[in-house]
């Protein structure tokens, strides 16, 4: 290992990369450390009140509409930012990692948008968080390539940024550390870590290319985190002497108590506001997470049957289409993680039909556009949204006033329809090993089944698993779920897995273990594996969420 280098009041203590001096310039590392010295004393004091909240939720105390906001929910007359160049037309987005040949792949897909994603399905690996921004500038130079090992080239069809989707980054999240880079032997935010080099070397080159720098925010809780966001915009924007309100972002609504602050996370990003999306499966994580030991009435049925027709799901995405329209922004719904298969045609026209419904049902309660995770779903996505949408860019203009506000709706858990199973205990154990060890070898998206699991499923999957074992859960053949039946399923998973050279089972299953099957309850369990397993030999867990 390198001998740490202090630059600009920052530490890089990682192993060097190729292109590593690219990325870490002086000029960058003095723009981020500028940045991390305005803000980590806010970040820190509302990651705190992110635990206040949790204790609150498990105490018994429900998540409710802000009374100390409602003049900003009330106010009808505040809109956000007019649409910026090349985000007026969104109705097909297409996500993944940033790797070379996914990132040629998304941008030659025919979608609107392009999310780089540097979170869910990134492994952040150091490697990774150098080639994810290494990456993005290879694309405004028109230099990015690949060619797979049996000879196949692979390039983009155009050089013309305006020609190809948009392109909107997302960074990590707020409570995720950046442990290569620290200052004062505390690591930096991984969030502004993502940001500030993006920013920084892309933001100028985007603007004069006729596009702007774009984000989407991950993770956000409440209102107080998206002021943070904008008040970082701002200020980066001031010392790039970047006109304000150039930076357009697109908040997540992916955590049960963000739900209930829609319009106010609007209202405080507005000036940079792009909409909103609705991140189903982090949503699903979060009440799960919150509300895991507050007894029957939220017990989750197997992953599979909680699916976007159940009531609680229909009031999120409803009352997020009537946030979003009555403020002029854009309402963006959630990711269809079908991957069709090559060798069986009846699994792609199941698919295929699953995604039909899903992508019709967004467009029909207003959405102005959707997710999907493979280039071969574009075309299916397209054709369902330019039936209601034909030529119009979106339907901002359906104000859906139909739509209640209720705090009952959005935690109207209890009407789940569905099951415990074996087969769903089975899937969550197998799910959750075979993520976290692709994970830790750097793969943050990996096919399992046909679908597109990332960090959101898989923590679905081992929080389930806690939720069910803590709450002495009843399969539909009468079992109790215990801990000891559940390391049982593990241990006959783990021995039915296929083993090869270099894997990271062993590490898999104890940091599943440790977030699934133990009393402690990490907050995210990749950041916990990031902190003492990924880059780093080390076998013990660290259990502090």
């Amino acid at each position: 290992m390198n001998s740490p280098i202090t630059l600009n009041n920052i530490t890089i203590t990682a192993t060097a990369v190729r292109y590593q001096e690219q990325i870490l310039t002086s000029d960058a590392l003095e723009f981020l450390a500028t940045l991390h010295g305005a803000f980590e004393h806010r970040r820190n004091e509302l990651m705190q009140r992110r635990q206040l909240n949790r204790a609150r939720i498990a105490n018994g105390r429900d998540p409710q509409f802000l009374e100390e906001t409602r003049s900003i929910r009330e106010d009808a007359t505040w809109q956000v930012a007019p649409i910026a160049p090349g985000l007026e037309d969104r109705r097909v987005e297409i996500t993944g990692p940033i790797e070379r040949k996914a990132a040629i792949n998304a941008l030659n897909s025919g979608a609107n948008v392009w999310l780089a994603d540097m979170e869910d399905a990134c492994s952040p690996t150091w490697q990774n968080v150098i080639k994810n921004q290494v990456n993005l500038i290879r694309v405004l130079d028109d230099e990015l390539d690949f060619t797979a090992p049996d000879g196949r080239e692979y390039s983009l069809n155009t050089s013309d940024l305006t020609q190809l989707p948009t392109i909107i980054v997302r960074p990590r999240a707020l409570h995720q550390p950046e442990k290569h880079l620290q200052v004062a032997g505390t690591p930096i935010n991984a969030a502004l870590v993502d940001f500030a080099l993006h920013f920084y070397h892309n933001a100028q080159r985007l603007i004069a290319a006729g596009r702007g720098p774009y984000y989407y925010l991950p993770k956000l809780e409440n209102h107080l985190e998206a002021r943070l966001w904008n008040d970082i915009f701002t200020m980066a924007q001031d010392l790039m002497g970047i006109e304000r309100g150039t930076i357009r972002a697109t908040v997540h609504i992916e955590t049960i108590t963000a739900a209930f602050e829609m319009e106010e996370i609007l209202y405080e990003l507005r000036e940079h506001s792009s909409g909103l999306n609705a991140g189903r499966w982090d949503y699903i994580f979060s009440i799960i997470k919150n509300f895991r030991s507050r007894g029957p009435r939220f017990i989750f049925p197997d992953r599979d049957s909680v699916t976007m027709t159940a009531p609680f799901m229909r009031a999120y995405t409803e009352q997020l289409v009537r946030a979003c329209h009555r403020r002029g922004a854009t309402a963006i719904g959630g990711m269809s993680t079908f991957v069709p298969s090559r060798k069986d045609a009846s699994i792609n026209a199941a698919g295929l039909a699953e995604v039909r419904e899903d992508k019709s049902r967004e467009v029909h309660d207003g959405f102005d556009g959707s997710w999907v995770a493979h280039p071969e779903l574009v075309s299916t996505a397209r054709e369902v949204f330019d039936v209601v949408l034909g030529e119009n860019p979106h339907q901002i203009s359906r104000t859906r006033e139909d739509v209640e506000v209720s705090s009952s709706a959005l935690l109207n858990v209890a009407g789940l329809d569905g099951q415990i199973t074996e087969q769903g205990i089975r899937d969550n154990i197998e799910i959750g090993i075979r993520y976290i060890e692709s994970w830790l070898r750097g793969n943050g998206a990996v096919v399992l089944r046909n679908l597109m699991e990332d960090s959101a499923t898989a923590e679905i999957s081992r929080s389930q698993l806690w939720q069910w074992i803590h709450q002495s859960a009843i399969t539909d053949q009468g079992e109790i779920i215990t801990r000891h039946w559940v390391q049982e399923l593990a241990e006959e998973t783990l021995e039915g897995i296929e083993r090869f050279e270099g894997d990271r089972f062993e590490d898999a299953i104890q940091i599943f273990e440790a977030c699934a099957l133990r009393e402690d309850f990490p907050t995210f369990m990749t950041r916990n594996a990031y902190l003492r397993y990924l880059d780093l030999p080390a076998p013990v867990l660290e259990m502090a969420g």
